[in-house]
């Protein structure tokens, strides 16, 4: 989701981060998939690579990541995302020429709108620009509730579920943002795309990105992990639960209410985590006439959407095979937009993102753009401090119990031979 598509290779059909879950297709959103022979130079943009079709959306999440980090991002970089906005809110995924108004050249794009909107949102001191942001997206709302990549482009899972991450990030009620004669809800297009009865028991629960021609509807995982987050509200940042939850339903009943978001959530994390726990735990992708290979991009998603949905044993198994894997992913390397994907999804378990399989996320991160202004004061993520706190809890109940049986022996012993008896027994 995170990660997303040039146009050109929309155009042509190439799967570049097709999700693998069993029987399904590819999903059609942009991402970094610029010709790395442009390289971006305006200073305050992170990232090197042609910005065109992801400029907004890897600024975005990078600015987001390091914010939730805990990272002041630098102003130079605060006023680059600005700078993108066109006078009507919307943003553009890339802008080269800020001077020049919005037009043709520079078609709206929900995703990159809705991403800049949680990343203003979160920094804070931006309500004005948030605002118009949030009025342009009420404005190209489709008919059946939903929005496409583009205003007027047929609605789509992943874009609706980013949509729906804004609007909560700037104080919205998802549920309360209607369109149409019928005045169907972000929630109402986003439940059109979810697998119930008529498919396969294996992947009911799960979410399509959009119908095929016939109108049929087939799993994706990347599309799931979107669902699953935008069924709950919920945005990039998920903050950590703190202390396990059973995390729903084992799969989706024919008998569960299908009209209910949060319930359409759950059963999404549930396909999610059945098909990585099939997969030792990651997901894949693959490249027609090329073998199946680790999405990485993909994989962090579903972190986030299994810590959403209280599946923090799941959760946690994932990203250990991420931090065993994450310099096997080129992109960890120096893409702002991953990078960004790893921070967040580190932190929706409470893990460290500065060591991460003894890599340091945040300085890498840092590293793809100007120098951050400084740190930001916050406080240990809650999920964070409540497992220190089990952890610290259950050492002095150890200690505790440790002294009562020392305790114990030394008043049952007798003699030194008894005394003695007790030590090598504790040994």
């Amino acid at each position: 989701m995170f990660l997303r598509r040039s146009a050109a290779a929309l155009a042509a059909g190439t799967v570049l981060c097709a999700v693998a879950a069993p029987a399904a297709t590819a999903v059609p959103r942009p991402a970094v998939a610029a010709d790395k022979s442009k390289k971006a130079t305006d200073p305050g943009l992170h990232g090197t690579a042609d910005p065109t079709y992801d400029g907004v959306w890897r600024q975005s999440l990078a600015l987001l990541a390091q914010d939730t980090a805990g990272v002041a991002p630098s102003g130079t970089a605060v006023d680059w995302l600005d700078d993108q906005q066109c006078a009507d809110g919307s943003f553009t995924s890339f802008r080269p020429d800020t001077s020049e108004p919005c037009g043709p050249k520079t078609p709206a794009d929900t995703n990159a709108t809705a991403a800049a909107v949680q990343a203003l949102a979160a920094l804070g001191g931006q309500d004005e620009r948030v605002g118009k942001a949030v009025d342009w997206l009420k404005s190209v709302q489709n008919d059946d509730g939903g929005w496409g990549f583009n205003p007027g482009s047929p609605s789509d899972a992943n874009s609706v579920s980013v949509v729906v991450g804004a609007l909560g990030a700037a104080g919205e009620d998802p549920a309360g943002v209607t369109s149409g004669k019928n005045g169907a809800s972000a929630y109402d297009a986003l439940l059109d795309f979810r697998l119930g009865c008529d498919a396969d028991e294996a992947d009911r629960g799960a979410f399509a990105y959009q119908p095929d021609k016939k109108g049929g509807l087939a799993p994706n995982a990347d599309a799931t992990a979107a669902a699953a987050l935008a069924g709950r509200g919920e945005g990039f940042v998920v903050e950590p639960g703190g202390g396990k939850s059973d995390g729903g339903p084992a799969k989706a009943s024919c008998q569960d209410a299908v009209d209910d978001p949060a319930a359409a959530a759950d059963h999404g994390t549930a396909y999610l985590a059945g098909v990585l726990r099939k997969n030792d735990w990651h997901l894949t992708s693959a490249l027609p006439g090329s073998e199946d290979q680790p999405d990485y991009g993909n994989t962090a998603d579903a972190v986030i959407a299994l810590s959403a949905g209280g599946r923090d044993e799941d959760a946690r198994s994932a990203l250990g095979w991420l931090k065993k894997h994450v310099d096997d992913w080129d992109a960890s390397q120096d893409s702002p937009a991953a990078l960004g994907q790893l921070v967040l999804a580190a932190h929706s378990v409470g893990a460290d993102p500065r060591d991460f399989g003894g890599v340091d996320l945040v300085q890498r991160l840092n590293s793809t753009g100007p120098k951050p202004a400084g740190t930001t004061q916050q406080q240990p993520a809650p999920g964070a401090q409540q497992a220190q706190e089990a952890q610290e809890s259950e050492d002095s109940d150890g200690t505790w119990q440790t002294l009562s049986v020392v305790g114990a022996f030394l008043v049952a012993g007798v003699g030194i031979g008894i005394l003695f008896s007790g030590r090598r027994k504790k040994a």
